[in-house]
């Protein structure tokens, strides 16, 4: 299959309209009727039905496997072409929310201090946005993190040729509002909470707490959003709980961490980048896991 077929074919499946690709493409709508009619004529199936502009069941099974094989080809020109480049002295640096922490927050400002010329960006985003950042050379550098067992790696989303590094781990805790009855307790385990009022939130999954503890953990409130501070501030005021890095609660707030007894959980931090030649960017990944 060709892959300029295949990012038409995607396009109009997300965009739901020929002509909304043509114009996101730059082709006339024409050209993408064509394009369409080619990739379905290769296949031997429909693969989008005209109205309303949709995938057909094979239409949705070719997605699944599309937008992998897409992102795969783009790494891979991004890697050919990061190792024959020459040393950039502008870094762009993709992190998770909680994956960013004080530690390796001194760390870059140590590194910066060694190369004045440096200029830094770093971006916030999911941990699946970050791999694809980084696979596609937007971000020389990513930072990624999540629950797993002491020394365990994070298994990032696959997202072509790209280093994995162990950079951190430490204490889970349960985030608690300070007057909650169990506020006091040495350790809680997971199981015991089943039955609690949790906290739907990209920043604690609550399918991994199902997984590692059993069914139960019910929904109260969801949060939608990134922002730490936040999700710690509905915790103090009553609407949830969750799970949080020790460290996230280091900060009054009206919140505090009881830590987690069993399962055996830590927060851990993983780096991830692509081929990196000597310079700046290799300097910052040691900088990063040293």
């Amino acid at each position: 299959m060709d892959p300029h077929l295949l990012t038409t074919f995607v396009t109009v499946a997300r965009c739901g309209s020929f002509s909304a690709a043509a114009t996101e493409l730059g082709y006339t709508q024409s050209a993408i009727s064509q394009q369409i009619a080619a990739l379905e004529a290769d296949l031997g199936l429909p693969l989008l039905s005209r109205r309303p502009v949709e995938p057909t069941p094979a239409g949705r099974r070719l997605l699944e496997h599309a937008e992998p094989l897409l992102l795969r080809l783009r790494a891979a020109r991004a890697d050919v072409l990061r190792a024959a480049a020459a040393p950039r002295h502008r870094i762009g640096l993709a992190v998770t929310p909680l994956g960013f922490t004080a530690d390796l927050a001194d760390r870059l400002a140590r590194a910066r201090a060694a190369w004045p010329l440096l200029e830094v960006t770093v971006v916030t985003c999911g941990r699946e946005r970050v791999a694809v950042l980084v696979a596609e050379g937007e971000a020389d550098l990513g930072l990624v993190d999540g629950l797993a067992a002491p020394s365990d790696p994070l298994r990032p989303p696959d997202a072509g040729p790209l280093t994995t590094t162990g950079v951190s781990e430490e204490d889970v805790v349960v985030a608690l509002p300070a007057g909650h009855p169990l506020a006091g307790r040495a350790a809680l385990r997971l199981a015991d909470l089943a039955d609690a009022r949790w906290l739907r939130t990209p920043l604690c999954p609550l399918p991994r707490l199902r997984a590692l503890a059993g069914d139960g953990f019910p929904v109260a409130l969801e949060h939608r959003g990134d922002d730490v501070r936040t999700l710690i501030a509905l915790v103090a005021a009553g609407h949830g709980l969750t799970l949080l890095p020790a460290s996230a609660l280091r900060t009054p707030g009206g919140a505090v961490g009881v830590p987690v007894s069993a399962p055996r959980l830590v927060h851990r931090v993983e780096l991830l980048h692509g081929t990196l030649p000597p310079g700046p960017a290799a300097d910052l990944a040691r900088a990063l896991t040293g």
